[in-house]
Protein backbone atom coordinates (compact mmCIF):
# COMPACT_ATOMS: atom_id res chain seq x y z
CA UNK A 1 0.00 0.00 0.00
CA UNK A 2 2.83 2.14 1.12
CA UNK A 3 4.55 1.51 -2.01
CA UNK A 4 1.44 1.98 -4.43
CA UNK A 5 0.88 5.54 -2.54
CA UNK A 6 4.79 6.23 -3.09
CA UNK A 7 3.85 5.36 -7.24
CA UNK A 8 1.17 7.63 -7.06
CA UNK A 9 2.81 10.81 -5.95
CA UNK A 10 5.79 9.90 -8.17
CA UNK A 11 3.18 9.52 -11.12
CA UNK A 12 1.56 12.91 -10.51
CA UNK A 13 4.63 14.64 -9.78
CA UNK A 14 6.00 13.55 -12.69
CA UNK A 15 2.19 14.50 -14.94
CA UNK A 16 2.87 18.27 -13.26
CA UNK A 17 6.61 18.31 -14.49
CA UNK A 18 5.07 17.19 -17.92
CA UNK A 19 2.30 20.01 -17.73
CA UNK A 20 4.28 22.72 -16.01
CA UNK A 21 7.04 21.91 -18.95
CA UNK A 22 4.44 22.39 -21.60
CA UNK A 23 3.02 25.59 -19.85
CA UNK A 24 6.06 27.20 -20.01
CA UNK A 25 6.90 26.37 -23.77
CA UNK A 26 3.75 27.53 -24.42
CA UNK A 27 4.17 30.83 -22.93
CA UNK A 28 7.94 31.04 -23.85
CA UNK A 29 8.32 34.15 -25.75
CA UNK A 30 9.04 33.16 -29.46
CA UNK A 31 8.78 36.93 -31.23
CA UNK A 32 11.69 39.43 -30.46
CA UNK A 33 11.44 43.32 -31.94
CA UNK A 34 13.28 42.56 -35.11
CA UNK A 35 12.03 42.23 -38.56
CA UNK A 36 14.08 38.83 -39.01
CA UNK A 37 11.72 37.57 -36.48
CA UNK A 38 8.27 38.63 -37.50
CA UNK A 39 9.22 36.83 -40.45
CA UNK A 40 8.05 33.52 -38.45
CA UNK A 41 4.60 35.04 -38.41
CA UNK A 42 1.63 33.10 -39.49
CA UNK A 43 -1.39 34.33 -40.50
CA UNK A 44 -4.62 32.91 -38.23
CA UNK A 45 -6.83 31.29 -40.07
CA UNK A 46 -9.73 32.95 -38.17
CA UNK A 47 -8.90 35.94 -39.89
CA UNK A 48 -8.15 34.16 -43.68
CA UNK A 49 -11.60 32.37 -42.84
CA UNK A 50 -13.38 35.90 -41.71
CA UNK A 51 -13.39 38.51 -44.70
CA UNK A 52 -15.65 40.81 -43.33
CA UNK A 53 -15.90 43.19 -40.23
CA UNK A 54 -17.16 46.03 -38.88
CA UNK A 55 -15.68 48.91 -37.28
CA UNK A 56 -16.98 51.64 -34.86
CA UNK A 57 -14.88 54.64 -35.41
CA UNK A 58 -16.59 56.32 -32.92
CA UNK A 59 -16.04 59.36 -30.66
CA UNK A 60 -16.42 62.75 -28.88
CA UNK A 61 -15.47 64.02 -32.24
CA UNK A 62 -19.12 63.30 -33.52
CA UNK A 63 -20.75 65.56 -30.93
CA UNK A 64 -20.83 68.64 -33.40
CA UNK A 65 -22.01 66.52 -36.36
CA UNK A 66 -19.53 68.18 -38.36
CA UNK A 67 -17.32 64.55 -39.47
CA UNK A 68 -13.51 63.51 -39.60
CA UNK A 69 -11.35 65.45 -37.82
CA UNK A 70 -13.15 68.26 -35.69
CA UNK A 71 -10.95 68.38 -32.48
CA UNK A 72 -8.02 69.42 -35.07
CA UNK A 73 -9.96 71.15 -37.50
CA UNK A 74 -11.70 73.33 -34.92
CA UNK A 75 -8.67 75.56 -34.19
CA UNK A 76 -7.56 76.17 -38.09
CA UNK A 77 -9.10 79.65 -38.62
CA UNK A 78 -7.27 80.12 -42.11
CA UNK A 79 -6.74 77.36 -44.70
CA UNK A 80 -9.03 75.31 -47.07
CA UNK A 81 -12.79 75.21 -46.54
CA UNK A 82 -12.76 71.35 -45.51
CA UNK A 83 -10.30 72.59 -42.65
CA UNK A 84 -12.14 75.76 -42.07
CA UNK A 85 -15.69 74.92 -41.93
CA UNK A 86 -15.32 73.02 -38.02
CA UNK A 87 -13.63 76.21 -37.12
CA UNK A 88 -16.63 77.97 -37.71
CA UNK A 89 -19.12 75.79 -36.79
CA UNK A 90 -17.33 75.45 -33.30
CA UNK A 91 -17.47 79.33 -33.23
CA UNK A 92 -21.13 79.37 -33.87
CA UNK A 93 -22.33 76.57 -31.89
CA UNK A 94 -19.93 76.49 -29.08
CA UNK A 95 -17.46 80.03 -29.04
CA UNK A 96 -13.99 80.91 -29.78
CA UNK A 97 -11.39 78.07 -29.18
CA UNK A 98 -9.09 80.35 -26.98
CA UNK A 99 -11.78 79.45 -24.45
CA UNK A 100 -14.10 76.77 -25.48
CA UNK A 101 -11.83 74.39 -26.75
CA UNK A 102 -12.20 70.55 -27.29
CA UNK A 103 -11.99 69.50 -23.98
CA UNK A 104 -15.35 71.18 -23.63
CA UNK A 105 -16.58 69.16 -26.10
CA UNK A 106 -15.72 66.16 -24.60
CA UNK A 107 -17.90 66.15 -21.36
CA UNK A 108 -21.25 66.32 -24.29
CA UNK A 109 -20.66 63.29 -25.70
CA UNK A 110 -23.27 61.16 -23.71
CA UNK A 111 -23.53 57.76 -26.01
CA UNK A 112 -27.20 58.11 -24.42
CA UNK A 113 -28.87 56.33 -27.09
CA UNK A 114 -26.31 53.31 -27.54
CA UNK A 115 -26.75 49.83 -26.92
CA UNK A 116 -23.53 47.82 -28.05
CA UNK A 117 -25.42 44.46 -27.62
CA UNK A 118 -28.53 45.37 -29.87
CA UNK A 119 -25.51 46.75 -32.54
CA UNK A 120 -23.46 43.88 -31.72
CA UNK A 121 -26.50 41.07 -32.57
CA UNK A 122 -27.23 43.67 -35.58
CA UNK A 123 -23.86 43.30 -37.11
CA UNK A 124 -23.81 39.89 -36.68
CA UNK A 125 -26.75 38.97 -38.76
CA UNK A 126 -25.28 41.12 -41.74
CA UNK A 127 -22.52 38.87 -41.97
CA UNK A 128 -19.45 40.45 -40.00
CA UNK A 129 -16.97 38.04 -38.42
CA UNK A 130 -14.78 40.80 -36.42
CA UNK A 131 -15.38 43.53 -34.87
CA UNK A 132 -13.30 46.66 -34.29
CA UNK A 133 -13.76 49.49 -31.78
CA UNK A 134 -11.96 52.91 -31.71
CA UNK A 135 -9.57 52.78 -29.04
CA UNK A 136 -8.52 56.17 -29.65
CA UNK A 137 -8.16 58.96 -32.14
CA UNK A 138 -5.59 61.39 -32.87
CA UNK A 139 -7.64 63.57 -30.35
CA UNK A 140 -5.47 61.68 -27.66
CA UNK A 141 -9.21 60.70 -25.96
CA UNK A 142 -9.26 57.21 -24.85
CA UNK A 143 -12.24 55.02 -24.97
CA UNK A 144 -10.80 52.51 -22.40
CA UNK A 145 -10.68 52.03 -18.74
CA UNK A 146 -7.30 53.69 -18.71
CA UNK A 147 -5.26 53.78 -15.54
CA UNK A 148 -2.37 56.16 -16.65
CA UNK A 149 -4.45 59.01 -19.08
CA UNK A 150 -7.25 60.71 -17.01
CA UNK A 151 -8.90 62.00 -20.34
CA UNK A 152 -11.13 58.56 -21.13
CA UNK A 153 -14.53 57.45 -21.43
CA UNK A 154 -14.83 56.15 -17.47
CA UNK A 155 -13.83 59.26 -16.29
CA UNK A 156 -15.75 61.85 -18.74
CA UNK A 157 -18.43 61.88 -21.21
CA UNK A 158 -20.68 58.82 -21.21
CA UNK A 159 -18.65 57.48 -18.12
CA UNK A 160 -18.71 53.90 -19.78
CA UNK A 161 -15.79 51.56 -20.50
CA UNK A 162 -16.46 51.80 -24.54
CA UNK A 163 -13.78 49.42 -25.79
CA UNK A 164 -14.95 47.02 -22.85
CA UNK A 165 -18.69 46.89 -23.33
CA UNK A 166 -18.11 46.25 -27.23
CA UNK A 167 -15.29 43.65 -25.97
CA UNK A 168 -18.20 42.08 -24.09
CA UNK A 169 -20.62 42.54 -26.55
CA UNK A 170 -18.69 40.90 -29.56
CA UNK A 171 -17.48 37.73 -27.53
CA UNK A 172 -20.91 37.26 -26.87
CA UNK A 173 -21.90 36.70 -30.93
CA UNK A 174 -19.24 35.10 -30.75
CA UNK A 175 -17.16 37.47 -33.04
CA UNK A 176 -13.25 38.44 -32.89
CA UNK A 177 -12.58 41.81 -31.49
CA UNK A 178 -9.92 44.11 -32.45
CA UNK A 179 -9.06 47.66 -31.30
CA UNK A 180 -7.98 50.64 -33.49
CA UNK A 181 -4.85 53.02 -31.93
CA UNK A 182 -4.92 56.31 -33.78
CA UNK A 183 -2.60 57.52 -31.00
CA UNK A 184 0.96 57.66 -32.97
CA UNK A 185 -0.19 60.38 -35.09
CA UNK A 186 -1.70 62.09 -32.39
CA UNK A 187 1.30 64.30 -31.05
CA UNK A 188 1.57 66.31 -34.21
CA UNK A 189 -2.09 66.25 -35.18
CA UNK A 190 -3.14 68.30 -32.17
CA UNK A 191 -0.20 71.05 -32.83
CA UNK A 192 -3.00 73.00 -34.51
CA UNK A 193 -4.60 73.64 -30.70
CA UNK A 194 -1.21 75.41 -29.50
CA UNK A 195 -2.24 78.02 -32.45
CA UNK A 196 -4.11 81.38 -32.57
CA UNK A 197 -6.33 83.34 -34.74
CA UNK A 198 -4.46 84.92 -37.78
CA UNK A 199 -6.79 87.96 -37.79
CA UNK A 200 -9.89 89.35 -36.33
CA UNK A 201 -10.70 90.95 -33.01
CA UNK A 202 -8.79 87.26 -31.44
CA UNK A 203 -5.79 87.47 -33.69
CA UNK A 204 -3.03 86.40 -31.33
CA UNK A 205 -4.99 85.15 -28.41
CA UNK A 206 -3.87 81.75 -28.01
CA UNK A 207 -6.40 78.85 -28.36
CA UNK A 208 -7.15 76.18 -25.14
CA UNK A 209 -4.40 73.79 -26.19
CA UNK A 210 -1.49 76.76 -24.85
CA UNK A 211 -3.05 75.90 -21.32
CA UNK A 212 -0.40 74.09 -19.26
CA UNK A 213 -3.61 72.86 -17.32
CA UNK A 214 -4.80 70.90 -20.50
CA UNK A 215 -1.28 69.69 -21.73
CA UNK A 216 -1.83 65.51 -20.78
CA UNK A 217 -4.82 66.35 -23.21
CA UNK A 218 -2.70 68.32 -26.28
CA UNK A 219 0.40 67.03 -25.63
CA UNK A 220 2.75 69.95 -25.43
CA UNK A 221 4.16 71.77 -28.06
CA UNK A 222 6.36 70.03 -30.62
CA UNK A 223 9.68 71.38 -31.21
CA UNK A 224 10.16 73.15 -34.88
CA UNK A 225 10.82 70.02 -37.35
CA UNK A 226 8.20 67.85 -35.22
CA UNK A 227 5.62 67.97 -38.15
CA UNK A 228 5.09 64.79 -39.83
CA UNK A 229 2.76 62.21 -39.52
CA UNK A 230 4.93 60.41 -37.04
CA UNK A 231 6.42 62.47 -34.16
CA UNK A 232 10.00 62.34 -34.04
CA UNK A 233 10.36 63.18 -30.00
CA UNK A 234 11.43 60.15 -28.09
CA UNK A 235 9.56 61.02 -25.21
CA UNK A 236 6.50 60.78 -27.07
CA UNK A 237 7.56 57.82 -29.05
CA UNK A 238 7.82 55.88 -25.15
CA UNK A 239 5.04 57.37 -23.84
CA UNK A 240 2.87 56.16 -27.14
CA UNK A 241 4.56 52.36 -26.58
CA UNK A 242 3.82 52.64 -22.77
CA UNK A 243 -0.05 53.73 -23.47
CA UNK A 244 -0.46 50.96 -26.38
CA UNK A 245 0.53 48.50 -24.54
CA UNK A 246 -1.81 48.94 -21.70
CA UNK A 247 -4.73 48.55 -23.34
CA UNK A 248 -3.00 45.55 -24.96
CA UNK A 249 -2.58 44.22 -21.69
CA UNK A 250 -6.01 45.06 -20.16
CA UNK A 251 -7.95 43.82 -23.42
CA UNK A 252 -5.93 41.41 -25.39
CA UNK A 253 -7.44 41.92 -28.29
CA UNK A 254 -7.61 39.72 -31.14
CA UNK A 255 -6.58 42.47 -34.06
CA UNK A 256 -5.00 45.76 -33.37
CA UNK A 257 -4.87 48.65 -35.88
CA UNK A 258 -2.32 51.02 -35.97
CA UNK A 259 -3.20 54.48 -38.62
CA UNK A 260 0.08 54.79 -39.84
CA UNK A 261 2.73 51.98 -40.82
CA UNK A 262 4.05 50.50 -38.07
CA UNK A 263 5.22 53.35 -36.06
CA UNK A 264 8.59 54.71 -34.54
CA UNK A 265 10.75 52.01 -35.53
CA UNK A 266 12.35 49.71 -32.76
CA UNK A 267 9.97 51.12 -30.72
CA UNK A 268 6.82 50.43 -33.02
CA UNK A 269 8.59 46.58 -32.86
CA UNK A 270 8.74 46.43 -29.40
CA UNK A 271 5.00 46.94 -28.92
CA UNK A 272 4.46 44.28 -31.80
CA UNK A 273 6.41 41.68 -30.88
CA UNK A 274 4.98 42.48 -27.03
CA UNK A 275 1.67 42.48 -28.70
CA UNK A 276 2.44 38.60 -30.28
CA UNK A 277 4.03 36.94 -27.13
CA UNK A 278 0.60 38.16 -25.21
CA UNK A 279 -1.36 36.44 -27.12
CA UNK A 280 0.80 33.41 -27.82
CA UNK A 281 0.58 33.29 -23.95
CA UNK A 282 -3.38 34.14 -23.87
CA UNK A 283 -3.80 31.02 -26.33
CA UNK A 284 -1.32 28.55 -24.78
CA UNK A 285 1.08 28.32 -27.28
CA UNK A 286 -0.86 29.42 -30.79
CA UNK A 287 -0.62 33.19 -32.07
CA UNK A 288 -4.12 34.61 -33.35
CA UNK A 289 -2.92 37.89 -33.03
CA UNK A 290 -3.55 40.41 -36.13
CA UNK A 291 -1.65 43.24 -36.41
CA UNK A 292 -2.84 45.49 -39.21
CA UNK A 293 -0.56 48.66 -40.18
CA UNK A 294 -0.38 50.97 -43.60
CA UNK A 295 2.74 49.67 -45.48
CA UNK A 296 3.74 46.65 -47.04
CA UNK A 297 4.05 43.47 -44.51
CA UNK A 298 6.10 41.11 -46.54
CA UNK A 299 4.52 38.93 -43.94
CA UNK A 300 5.10 40.38 -41.07
CA UNK A 301 1.77 41.60 -40.40
CA UNK A 302 -1.49 42.37 -42.54
CA UNK A 303 -0.83 45.77 -44.69
CA UNK A 304 -3.84 47.86 -44.42
CA UNK A 305 -5.03 50.15 -47.17
CA UNK A 306 -7.11 52.81 -46.38
CA UNK A 307 -10.23 54.28 -48.96
CA UNK A 308 -8.73 51.80 -51.36
CA UNK A 309 -7.55 47.92 -52.50
CA UNK A 310 -5.10 46.43 -53.90
CA UNK A 311 -4.59 45.82 -57.45
CA UNK A 312 -3.66 41.92 -57.78
CA UNK A 313 -3.57 39.17 -55.74
CA UNK A 314 -1.41 39.32 -52.74
CA UNK A 315 0.74 36.73 -51.59
CA UNK A 316 -0.29 37.65 -48.20
CA UNK A 317 -3.87 38.82 -46.52
CA UNK A 318 -4.49 42.11 -46.07
CA UNK A 319 -7.53 44.40 -45.40
CA UNK A 320 -8.70 47.31 -46.94
CA UNK A 321 -10.57 49.67 -44.06
CA UNK A 322 -13.28 52.04 -45.36
CA UNK A 323 -15.95 53.24 -43.93
CA UNK A 324 -19.88 53.66 -44.70
CA UNK A 325 -19.59 57.79 -45.34
CA UNK A 326 -17.70 59.90 -43.41
CA UNK A 327 -15.76 58.63 -40.47
CA UNK A 328 -17.68 60.47 -38.41
CA UNK A 329 -21.06 61.64 -38.17
CA UNK A 330 -21.82 64.59 -40.46
CA UNK A 331 -25.30 66.17 -40.83
CA UNK A 332 -26.66 65.40 -44.54
CA UNK A 333 -23.19 63.05 -45.34
CA UNK A 334 -23.57 60.59 -48.49
CA UNK A 335 -23.47 56.56 -47.71
CA UNK A 336 -22.34 54.00 -50.11
CA UNK A 337 -25.28 52.08 -50.94
CA UNK A 338 -25.30 48.22 -50.09
CA UNK A 339 -24.47 47.24 -53.82
CA UNK A 340 -21.60 49.43 -53.69
CA UNK A 341 -19.91 47.80 -50.52
CA UNK A 342 -20.61 44.48 -51.82
CA UNK A 343 -18.81 44.74 -55.24
CA UNK A 344 -16.16 46.25 -52.59
CA UNK A 345 -16.19 42.97 -50.40
CA UNK A 346 -16.09 40.92 -53.47
CA UNK A 347 -13.25 42.88 -54.94
CA UNK A 348 -11.22 43.01 -52.35
CA UNK A 349 -11.98 39.38 -50.80
CA UNK A 350 -10.89 37.99 -54.70
CA UNK A 351 -7.37 39.63 -53.95
CA UNK A 352 -7.01 37.62 -50.31
CA UNK A 353 -7.90 40.90 -48.56
CA UNK A 354 -10.42 41.32 -45.82
CA UNK A 355 -12.84 44.44 -45.38
CA UNK A 356 -13.33 46.36 -42.44
CA UNK A 357 -16.12 49.04 -43.02
CA UNK A 358 -16.92 51.48 -40.82
CA UNK A 359 -20.94 51.98 -39.62
CA UNK A 360 -21.16 55.23 -38.77
CA UNK A 361 -22.96 56.06 -35.38
CA UNK A 362 -24.95 59.20 -34.73
CA UNK A 363 -23.15 61.18 -31.60
CA UNK A 364 -26.03 59.42 -29.37
CA UNK A 365 -24.64 56.20 -30.23
CA UNK A 366 -28.07 54.61 -32.63
CA UNK A 367 -27.85 54.22 -36.10
CA UNK A 368 -29.43 56.42 -38.67
CA UNK A 369 -32.17 54.77 -40.42
CA UNK A 370 -30.17 55.30 -43.76
CA UNK A 371 -27.45 52.92 -42.21
CA UNK A 372 -29.77 50.60 -41.24
CA UNK A 373 -31.07 49.94 -44.56
CA UNK A 374 -27.93 49.49 -46.17
CA UNK A 375 -27.03 46.81 -43.42
CA UNK A 376 -30.39 45.26 -44.36
CA UNK A 377 -29.04 44.98 -48.16
CA UNK A 378 -25.54 43.67 -46.93
CA UNK A 379 -27.05 41.41 -45.32
CA UNK A 380 -29.68 40.14 -47.58
CA UNK A 381 -26.86 39.41 -50.12
CA UNK A 382 -24.32 37.26 -47.61
CA UNK A 383 -27.05 35.03 -46.43
CA UNK A 384 -27.29 33.40 -50.10
CA UNK A 385 -23.99 34.16 -51.59
CA UNK A 386 -21.64 33.81 -47.99
CA UNK A 387 -20.45 30.58 -48.81
CA UNK A 388 -18.37 31.76 -52.03
CA UNK A 389 -17.14 35.09 -49.55
CA UNK A 390 -16.42 32.76 -45.87
CA UNK A 391 -13.28 30.71 -45.97
CA UNK A 392 -12.67 31.22 -49.39
CA UNK A 393 -9.12 31.65 -50.98
CA UNK A 394 -8.03 33.21 -54.24
CA UNK A 395 -8.26 31.68 -57.73
CA UNK A 396 -5.54 31.61 -60.45
CA UNK A 397 -6.26 34.63 -61.09
CA UNK A 398 -8.64 37.50 -59.32
CA UNK A 399 -11.05 38.46 -62.29
CA UNK A 400 -11.43 39.97 -65.83
CA UNK A 401 -13.15 42.08 -67.65
CA UNK A 402 -13.21 46.00 -68.24
CA UNK A 403 -12.09 46.69 -64.69
CA UNK A 404 -8.83 44.43 -65.06
CA UNK A 405 -7.26 46.20 -68.02
CA UNK A 406 -5.67 49.52 -68.59
CA UNK A 407 -5.24 52.07 -65.95
CA UNK A 408 -7.55 52.07 -63.10
CA UNK A 409 -7.93 55.02 -60.84
CA UNK A 410 -5.57 55.19 -57.81
CA UNK A 411 -6.99 54.98 -54.20
CA UNK A 412 -6.72 58.08 -51.64
CA UNK A 413 -4.05 56.26 -49.70
CA UNK A 414 -2.58 53.57 -51.77
CA UNK A 415 -3.63 50.78 -54.41
CA UNK A 416 -6.41 51.23 -56.70
CA UNK A 417 -10.38 53.35 -55.55
CA UNK A 418 -12.20 51.29 -53.51
CA UNK A 419 -15.75 52.12 -55.29
CA UNK A 420 -15.89 52.21 -59.23
CA UNK A 421 -18.48 51.71 -61.76
CA UNK A 422 -18.49 47.71 -62.91
CA UNK A 423 -19.72 46.07 -66.25
CA UNK A 424 -22.06 43.55 -66.05
CA UNK A 425 -18.76 42.15 -68.37
CA UNK A 426 -16.15 42.27 -64.65
CA UNK A 427 -16.15 39.07 -63.29
CA UNK A 428 -14.21 37.91 -60.02
CA UNK A 429 -13.19 34.93 -58.77
CA UNK A 430 -12.87 33.15 -55.08
CA UNK A 431 -12.67 29.45 -54.90
CA UNK A 432 -13.68 26.90 -51.88
CA UNK A 433 -13.79 23.49 -51.14
CA UNK A 434 -12.97 22.78 -54.64
CA UNK A 435 -15.96 24.84 -56.22
CA UNK A 436 -14.80 27.77 -58.19
CA UNK A 437 -17.27 31.13 -57.38
CA UNK A 438 -17.13 33.62 -60.38
CA UNK A 439 -19.01 36.85 -59.21
CA UNK A 440 -20.94 39.37 -62.33
CA UNK A 441 -20.14 42.65 -60.53
CA UNK A 442 -23.56 43.96 -62.12
CA UNK A 443 -26.41 42.78 -63.13
CA UNK A 444 -25.84 40.46 -66.48
CA UNK A 445 -28.53 41.79 -69.24
CA UNK A 446 -27.54 39.26 -71.62
CA UNK A 447 -25.65 35.75 -71.61
CA UNK A 448 -22.71 35.79 -69.27
CA UNK A 449 -19.09 35.26 -71.17
CA UNK A 450 -16.02 33.77 -68.76
CA UNK A 451 -13.08 33.85 -71.09
CA UNK A 452 -10.99 32.13 -68.32
CA UNK A 453 -12.48 29.27 -68.34
CA UNK A 454 -12.70 28.53 -71.89
CA UNK A 455 -11.55 24.70 -72.92
CA UNK A 456 -8.16 26.46 -74.61
CA UNK A 457 -7.47 29.13 -71.63
CA UNK A 458 -4.16 28.71 -69.65
CA UNK A 459 -6.22 28.80 -66.32
CA UNK A 460 -9.11 26.14 -67.85
CA UNK A 461 -7.11 22.45 -66.56
CA UNK A 462 -10.63 20.68 -65.58
CA UNK A 463 -13.72 20.10 -67.09
CA UNK A 464 -17.28 21.70 -65.76
CA UNK A 465 -19.04 19.18 -64.35
CA UNK A 466 -21.84 21.52 -63.39
CA UNK A 467 -22.75 25.55 -62.95
CA UNK A 468 -25.50 26.53 -60.14
CA UNK A 469 -26.47 30.79 -59.36
CA UNK A 470 -26.51 31.04 -55.83
CA UNK A 471 -29.57 32.31 -53.99
CA UNK A 472 -31.85 29.99 -56.87
CA UNK A 473 -33.09 26.87 -57.83
CA UNK A 474 -33.44 27.63 -61.29
CA UNK A 475 -31.48 25.30 -64.07
CA UNK A 476 -28.43 26.96 -65.60
CA UNK A 477 -27.92 26.53 -69.04
CA UNK A 478 -24.24 26.45 -69.98
CA UNK A 479 -21.60 25.87 -72.44
CA UNK A 480 -17.91 25.60 -72.43
CA UNK A 481 -16.97 27.06 -75.66
CA UNK A 482 -12.87 26.94 -76.50
CA UNK A 483 -12.74 30.27 -76.56
CA UNK A 484 -15.08 31.01 -73.36
CA UNK A 485 -17.69 29.58 -71.10
CA UNK A 486 -21.27 30.88 -72.05
CA UNK A 487 -23.89 30.99 -69.36
CA UNK A 488 -27.35 31.62 -70.31
CA UNK A 489 -28.77 34.70 -69.01
CA UNK A 490 -31.14 33.32 -66.11
CA UNK A 491 -34.86 34.18 -66.83
CA UNK A 492 -35.35 35.11 -63.11
CA UNK A 493 -32.99 37.09 -61.35
CA UNK A 494 -31.39 37.31 -58.15
CA UNK A 495 -32.88 40.84 -56.21
CA UNK A 496 -29.28 41.59 -56.13
CA UNK A 497 -26.53 43.85 -58.40
CA UNK A 498 -24.47 41.31 -57.58
CA UNK A 499 -24.55 37.60 -58.66
CA UNK A 500 -23.09 34.56 -58.22
CA UNK A 501 -22.16 31.12 -59.62
CA UNK A 502 -20.67 27.86 -58.29
CA UNK A 503 -19.03 25.70 -60.83
CA UNK A 504 -17.80 22.88 -59.91
CA UNK A 505 -15.23 20.28 -62.06
CA UNK A 506 -15.28 17.02 -62.96
CA UNK A 507 -12.72 14.61 -61.33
Amino acid sequence: MKNTSLKVIAFAFFIGVAFSSRAQEATKTQFEPTDKSFQQYKYPDWFRDAKFGIWAHWGPQAVPREGDWYARNMYIQQGGDWETSAYKAHLKKYGHPSVAGYKDIIPLWKAEKWKPRELMKLYKKVGAKYFVSMGTHHDNFFLWNSKIHKWNSVNMGPKKDVVGLWQKAAQKEGLRFGISEHLAASYTWLQKAHGADQTGDKAGVPYDGNDPKYADLYHGKAAPGDDQWLTNNPVWQKEWLERVNEVIDMYKPDLLYSDSKLPFDSIGRTMLAHFYNQDIQKNKGNLEAVYTAKEISNGRFAQDVERGVLDSISEFPWQTDTSIGDWYYRTGQKYKTSAEVIQMLVDIVSKNGNLLINVVQTPEGDLEPDVLNILEGIGAWIKSNGEAIYYSRPWKIYGEGPSTTGNQEKGRFGGVTDIRAYQSGDIRFTTRDGVLYAFCLSMPTENVLINSLGKLSKYSDKAIASISMLGSKQKIEWEQGENSLVITKPTVMPDFKVVTFAIKFKN
